[in-house]
Parts: structure tokens; C-alpha cells; sequence
């Protein structure tokens, strides 16, 4: 929700934004579908371009800094995730799916990587589960160590409750690595389940146990994975690839661009009316939702704003 000043001020230049461009560009459907619910915007204004991944990066060979036996014994399958510990993020699930995995396969550590204000609550709900010795817990991590534990994991989990897109999954996936993800945002389209990946239920720690467990015990499905997977990326998700779908974008909006008659006195009377509304920041706020900052003129234009800025 809106709770202060500063967040109505972005969500009122966010609505200015989206009303004045050509097209919208979002990294997954998924916030293709809240930009929609969020600015009333026509399908023909908003394009998808998901975010790309380095995936030379996460072949390199380990630092010499660094050792798998620093994580885990050597008898030991390592099951990874890595993220801000916010609610959303879903490492609490991780935490309550642990004993269930250990229960049906004990020699596992797992590694939660990454800091936030959720970090000493999950210690304490590992230690009250008895599994503290089973979670290693290691805060902040460089880009390094990142990487170098994407390669060293057995299995790479994500079970966000809220994810717009979730290159953590693309970085996983790019160091061969099998995921795990929640059926949710743009994680749900990035992941096709038993094809390059496995999905659980969102929030559901049950569900997420089943899916850490089969790919412990069936490592032939875990490699086929993988593999898909990373041939997945290479096929979509390459900065190159990103590129040009990007140019895409700008070469349509150029080619409508020129094939405007902007000679047009329709065109001259929209330009002064712009040029009226620009007149210091505060007019912003003309496009935003009603209530915000200017009350009652928002009200006014809310019919025009519903149908997509320039596209009415």
C-alpha cells in the first residue's frame, strides 16, 4: 500500500510515466498483468522483455580462496538459496521444509546465503526445530562466493511468495545447477515444471520438501534438467538475445513515430496542453489516482488516465 508521502509521490510518477510512453517495457506476464491491473494499460502499450544473465561467468573455476568442504562435508548434498531474508523472499519455508528432507535424506546442508531483517528469526526457528547444525547461515556474500556456491549446489531454491522476475533462478541455472522455485511471478514463467525444473506451491513447505527430495534421489533428473535449463538460457535469456528484443521495441515506436501526420492541429492543441501541464513538479500529480496529491483535478482526468494515456 501507500503509507507516506515519498511512496504516493513515486506511484504518481509512475502513473505520468506510463501515460506519456509510446510502449512499456516489463521483465515478465507477470507484471505485464499488474501494470495492467495498476495503470489501466491496453495490451497494444506494453511489451515483454524478460532480464538476461552472464553465463561465462558461472563456468570459471573455483577461487582459490574458496572450498566446498568449507560448506559442507565431503558426504554431504548442498541445497542453496541465496536472497535478501525478507518475508517474501521465502527462506522461512526453507527453514520449515528441512526436516521433512532430513527425515527421508539426512546427509544434507543447507546453505542460506544473504542478510536482511529476518536473520536472526531464522536462527531462532532453526534452533527450535533442532536443525541449526543442519542450516548454515552465511549472511553477506560477495559475487564470488555466490557463483562459486550456484556450482557447488546439489539443488538451488527459491520459494518467494512475491517475485516480479527472479534472476536468481537464471544465475542457478546458468551454473547447471537443478532449481526449485514457487509457482509465482515471473519465477512460474521462467521455470516449466519437470522440463527445466521443478515448481512448488507457493508457501506450502510440504510441497517444497517433495521437490528438494526428488531431485536428491534422482540425480539422472536432476542433470536433465540442468541441461534443458541452461540450453533454455542460451535460446532466451543472453544479454544478446535481451538486446534485441529491446531494439525491437524502439524500432516500433520510431516506425509509429514516423508514421504520425504530426502537422495535424489535433497534434498542436495536444502539444500546448502538455506544455500546460508541465508547469512544475506538482502537476504530476494530475496523473495519478484520485485522492493523492491534487484531489480534485485527479478526479477529473481519471476517465482519460483508465484508457492508457495516448492510446484513447
Amino acid at each position: 500500500g501507500l503509507h507516506n508521502d515519498l511512496q504516493r509521490y513515486i506511484s504518481d510518477v509512475e502513473w505520468w510515466l506510463t501515460y506519456e510512453a509510446w510502449r512499456v517495457i516489463v521483465c515478465s506476464h507477470y507484471m505485464e498483468q499488474e501494470l495492467k491491473r495498476v495503470f489501466q494499460l491496453p495490451d497494444d502499450k506494453i511489451r515483454v522483455v524478460p532480464n538476461g544473465v552472464n553465463m561465462s561467468r558461472y563456468q570459471h573455476r573455483e577461487p582459490a580462496n574458496l572450498s566446498r568442504d568449507f560448506f559442507a562435508s565431503p558426504d554431504e548434498k548442498i541445497v542453496f538459496f541465496v536472497g535478501r531474508l525478507v518475508q517474501e523472499k521465502g527462506a522461512h519455508l526453507l527453514v520449515d521444509a528441512v526436516p521433512k528432507v532430513l527425515n527421508y535424506f539426512s546427509q544434507v546442508k543447507f546453505i542460506i546465503a544473504g542478510k536482511g531483517p529476518a536473520l536472526e528469526y531464522l536462527k531462532n526457528k532453526a534452533r527450535d526445530m533442532n536443525v541449526y547444525d543442519k542450516i548454515y547461515f552465511t549472511g553477506y556474500i560477495d559475487d564470488r562466493t555466490r557463483d562459486f556456491l550456484y556450482r557447488e549446489a546439489d539443488v538451488a531454491v527459491f520459494p518467494s511468495t512475491y517475485e516480479p522476475f527472479g534472476m536468481v533462478a537464471l544465475e542457478a541455472m546458468a551454473a547447471h545447477t537443478p532449481v526449485v522455485v514457487a509457482d509465482v511471478g515471473g519465477l512460474g514463467e521462467i521455470v516449466q515444471h519437470e522440463i527445466n525444473g521443478l515448481k512448488c506451491y507457493p508457501g506450502n513447505p510440504n510441497s517444497l520438501a517433495d521437490n528438494i527430495l526428488r531431485l536428491l534421489h534422482e540425480p539422472d533428473l536432476a542433470k536433465k534438467l540442468a541441461e534443458r535449463a541452461y540450453q533454455d538460457l542460451r535460446e532466451s535469456y543472453t544479454w544478446d538475445e535481451i538486446a534485441y528484443k529491446t531494439r525491437e521495441v524502439y524500432t516500433e515506436v520510431h516506425d509509429d513515430y514516423e508514421a504520425k501526420a504530426w502537422e495535424t492541429d489535433s497534434w498542436l492543441a495536444e502539444v500546448d496542453l502538455r506544455k500546460k501541464n508541465r508547469q512544475g513538479v506538482e502537476e504530476i500529480g494530475r496523473y495519478a489516482v484520485p485522492g493523492y496529491l491534487l484531489g480534485k483535478e485527479q478526479s477529473e482526468r481519471t476517465e482519460t488516465i483508465t484508457k492508457g494515456g495516448r492510446y484513447h
